[in-house]
């Protein structure tokens, strides 16, 4: 029941996170929208930083678990690329929520370490885009700079994901991927 209850917090707090407003959520707003005290929430979390760090866990649980099926299914290196972006883009489209915590926005004025995870996460996308530029590379596909390369899709991904929480969620970060791919491979 307590991991139900905790699993109703994160998806709730994601939920309202969708608001285009960008509104700061506080412990207050959250137990009135799940109908219970705040000193329910904090049976749960110590903090709202801990409720955070929750939807963070999902984010990278889930966006690393993708890649690395990617990763097994998909031995073309250029082609692990492009689906790895594609997934990045729609994971963002299908959850606006997390979108806003992707790019930083629902973590202003939160714990610091909050954001520093973000940044790690990004440096891990950029290692495994990186990763299979080089494996492009040895597959006679020569890039200038794997590394340079790298950075620049995942500069690439971060303002599509950007666009979309700045445009209320109404400009796609799919929009045009495919154009836009062919581009700067």
């Amino acid at each position: 029941m307590a991991g139900e209850r905790k699993q109703q917090i994160l998806e709730t707090l994601a939920k309202m996170l969708e608001s285009p407003k960008r509104e700061k959520i506080t412990t207050a707003a959250l137990a009135a929208k799940l109908e219970v005290s705040e000193a329910a929430l904090y049976r749960h979390f110590a903090n709202k930083a801990q409720m955070f760090e929750g939807l963070i866990s999902f984010i990278e649980e889930t966006i690393f678990g993708l890649i690395n099926k990617i990763s097994t299914e998909e031995t073309e290196g250029l082609r692990q690329v492009h689906r790895i972006v594609n997934m990045l883009l729609l994971f963002a489209e299908k959850n606006p929520g997390m979108t806003r915590v992707l790019i930083g926005d629902a973590l202003v004025n939160e714990d610091d370490k909050l954001q520093l995870r973000i940044n790690q996460l990004y440096d891990r996308i950029e290692v495994t885009l990186k990763q299979s530029l080089r494996i492009a590379e040895t597959q006679s596909n020569p890039q200038a700079n794997a590394e340079a390369q790298a950075n620049l899709i995942i500069c690439y991904v971060i303002g599509r994901w950007h666009q979309y929480a700045k445009s209320g969620f109404k400009r796609k970060p799919t929009e045009f991927v495919l154009n836009q791919l062919t581009n700067l491979l």
